[in-house]
C-alpha cells in the first residue's frame, strides 16, 4: 500500500530530466559516430533503412517508446515482478545456449526472421532487479554466508549461462555487481584479493621467462611469491591489530629470501622459488596455528588467503597455457607484450589506436576519417566505435564524450544516494557499476589498454540489443527514482 505525500508531484516533474538530457546527447553522438564507421564512398542518403546508421535511427525511436513505457508504469511493479523477470531471462538464456543459430561463434542470439535478439544484455537489468529485490528484503545481512550466497548466485548464474553461450566479454560485465556489494557492506578484503590475483596474473605471466640477474629463477614466480608473503604480513596488521606478528612475518620472509637470492648469485646458482615456496608453505602454517592457538579466525581467513594466491597463479598459468583457446591466448600475451602480432589478433587494436591518432586535437570532421572510411578498423560500428570518435572528432571530442560518460557515473551515484528504500538505491548503484564496466572496458580495448573481449560502448555501438538493455537499465532506474517521493507502509 503506498500514500502520496501532500502535492506530490507527477512522473514528468518529478523525473531526474538532467540525466535524460545526457542519455539524449549520448545517443545523438552515438548515432553521428554510427554514421561515421557504417558510411562508405558515394552513399547519398544516411537517414536510408539500407544503411546501418538509418536502422540504428529505428534503435533509438523504439528506445525513446520503451523508455515511455517504462516511465509511464507504476514503479513499485519493477520490485513486484523483480524475481519473475529475473526467472524469465534465465529460461532465456538457459535456451540460447542450444540455439543452433551462431553468429560469429557465438550462441547468445535468439533470431527470429530478420529480427535478432541478445538475451544477455536485458538479462542485466533483470539481475539488477533480483539483487535489488533480494537485498532490500527484511532481515538481510551480507555478511550471512547463507545471505552472501544466494547474492552470489543471482550473480554468477546467468553469467555462467552466458560463458556456456561463448560470450565471455559478456559474462564478465556481471563481476560489475560486486562494486555494488562494496558499497552495501561486503567486506572491502574481497574487493582486494580480486585485485590481488590481477596483479598476480599479469606481474606472473608478464615476467614468467624473465631470469632474475643470472640466475635461474623466474622474475613472474619471484615477484609473486614475495607479494604473497608481503600481502599476508600486511593482512595480520589491518586485520589481526597485531604489529609484532606483521613485523615478525615481512622481517623472516624478506631475510630468508634476501639470503636465498645471494648464495644463488655468488655461490651455486640455484631456482629460489623452491625456497620461497617452502618460506610460503611456513608462512601459511604459522598463520593457521596462530589462529587456532589465539582463536582468532583472521589468522585462519589470511592462512586461507595466502593459500588460494599460491594456487591461483598455478591454476592460472595452467589455464592461459593448457586450457584457453589460441586466440584468447594470443590476446592475452599481445596485451601484456609478450607477443607483437599487428596481423593477427593485434591487428584490430594497432589499427584503432592509428585511427585515434590520427584523428589530432580536432579531429577531421565528420565523415572524413579515412582509417574508418577505407573499412581498416574490424568491428568500427559496434565494438570499436571509439575509434571513430576519435579519428572524426579528435582528441577534444573524445574527452567530451567520456565527460559525458563522467557526468552520467556521478549522476547516477547522486541518485542512488537520494534514494529512500533500499530497493532503489542498490538498484542505483547496479546500473552505474555496469554502465562504468563497459565504459572502462570498452574505451580501454580500442586504447589497446584492457583484452579485447567484445563488449558495447554504451549508446554507441550499433545495434537494437544493447541499446534496448541500456535503455531498460536506465529507465527503470529513472522511474523508482521518480516514485522516491512515496510514503510506503
Amino acid at each position: 500500500m503506498a500514500q502520496l505525500k501532500d502535492k506530490h508531484p507527477g512522473v514528468l516533474r518529478s523525473l531526474d530530466w538532467f540525466t535524460v538530457i545526457l542519455y539524449v546527447a549520448l545517443l545523438t553522438m552515438g548515432w553521428l559516430s554510427v554514421c561515421g564507421a557504417s558510411y562508405t564512398y558515394g552513399e547519398t542518403d544516411i537517414f536510408s533503412l539500407d544503411t546501418r546508421s538509418g536502422m540504428q535511427i529505428v534503435w533509438i525511436g523504439t528506445s525513446f517508446f520503451l523508455a515511455l513505457v517504462l516511465l509511464l508504469l507504476d514503479d513499485r511493479l519493477y520490485e513486484t515482478f523483480a524475481y519473475i523477470i529475473f526467472g524469465i531471462l534465465l529460461i532465456l538464456l538457459f535456451a540460447t545456449i542450444f540455439n543452433p543459430h551462431s553468429i560469429k561463434g557465438s550462441r547468445s542470439w535468439i533470431v527470429m526472421g530478420p529480427l535478432r535478439l541478445q538475451p544477455a544484455e536485458f538479462a542485466k537489468f533483470a539481475t539488477a532487479l533480483a539483487l535489488a529485490k533480494f537485498m532490500s528484503k527484511y532481515g538481510y545481512d551480507i555478511h550471512q554466508w547463507k545471505d552472501f550466497a544466494i547474492t552470489l548466485a543471482i550473480i554468477l548464474v546467468p553469467m555462467a549461462c552466458i560463458v556456456l553461450q561463448h560470450e565471455t566479454g559478456s559474462a564478465l560485465v556481471y563481476l560489475s555487481f560486486f562494486l555494488m556489494l562494496y558499497r552495501e557492506g561486503m567486506t572491502g578484503s574481497i574487493l582486494f584479493t580480486g585485485v590481488a590475483m590481477v596483479i598476480y596474473f599479469v606481474v606472473g605471466i608478464r615476467f614468467q621467462d624473465v631470469m632474475l640477474m643470472g640466475t635461474p629463477t623466474s622474475v613472474g614466480k619471484f615477484v609473486v611469491l614475495l607479494l604473497i608473503q608481503l600481502f599476508s604480513s600486511l593482512m595480520v596488521y589491518v586485520y589481526c591489530h597485531d604489529q609484532r606478528n606483521s613485523l615478525r612475518i615481512l622481517g623472516t620472509c624478506l631475510g630468508v629470501t634476501l639470503l636465498s637470492l645471494l648464495f644463488s648469485i655468488y655461490v651455486i646458482p640455484f631456482d629460489v622459488v623452491w625456497v620461497q615456496l617452502i618460506v610460503t608453505a611456513v608462512l601459511i602454517g604459522y598463520l593457521v596455528w596462530q589462529g587456532l592457538g589465539m582463536r582468532i579466525k583472521n589468522y585462519l581467513w589470511i592462512a586461507l588467503f595466502a593459500l588460494g594466491s599460491a594456487l591461483f597463479f598455478n591454476a592460472a598459468d595452467y589455464t592461459l597455457n593448457h586450457v584457453f583457446k589460441p586466440y584468447q591466448r594470443s590476446r592475452i600475451n599481445v596485451l601484456l607484450g609478450l607477443e607483437e602480432d599487428l596481423k593477427g589478433v593485434g591487428y584490430n587494436v594497432h589499427q584503432s589506436e592509428i585511427a585515434i591518432g590520427s584523428g589530432g586535437l580536432r579531429g577531421k570532421g565528420f565523415l572524413n576519417g579515412t582509417q574508418t572510411k577505407l573499412k581498416y578498423v574490424p568491428e568500427q560500428d559496434t565494438d570499436f566505435i571509439f575509434c571513430t570518435v576519435g579519428e572524426e572528432e579528435g582528441f577534444l571530442g573524445s574527452a567530451g564524450v567520456l565527460i559525458l560518460f563522467w557526468m552520467l557515473i556521478l549522476r547516477l551515484i547522486h541518485l542512488s544516494e537520494r534514494q529512500p528504500f533500499r530497493f532503489g538505491r542498490i538498484y542505483g548503484y547496479c546500473v552505474l557499476s555496469v554502465f562504468l564496466m563497459h565504459v572502462f572496458i570498452n574505451v580501454g580495448m580500442v586504447l589497446g589498454l584492457t583484452p579485447v573481449i567484445g563488449i558495447p560502448l554504451p549508446f554507441f555501438s550499433y545495434g537494437g540489443s544493447s541499446l534496448w538493455g541500456f535503455t531498460f537499465l536506465l529507465f527503470i532506474f529513472l522511474r523508482i527514482d521518480a516514485g522516491r517521493h512515496l510514503a510506503r507502509f
